[in-house]
């Protein structure tokens, strides 16, 4: 099954991510099928949220699931996840 999950960079207590389309079976840093954007949670509101939608749509409807953090992720730039 393919999922849209975070895939997690930077260093110890300056976390920074990346939304990915990768294989549920593959570790957490391991190889993407797609990186569609960035989360830095330690970044201003405006700063910390990025994402191509048209790409996010897409791999959505070819039958890609969110994890519930991506969804919380999404919901919060108002991209609704169905």
């Amino acid at each position: 099954m393919v999922k849209i999950r975070l895939k997690k960079l930077g260093t110890k207590k300056r976390p920074y991510y990346r939304i990915v389309v990768q294989d549920s079976r593959k570790p957490r840093d391991g190889t993407t099928i797609e990186e569609i954007g960035i989360y830095h949670p330690i970044e201003g509101e405006e700063k910390q949220i990025s994402f191509n939608e048209e790409r996010a749509r897409y791999w959505l409807s070819v039958g890609a699931q969110p994890s519930d953090t991506v969804r919380k992720i999404f919901n919060k730039k108002s991209f609704t996840v169905k």
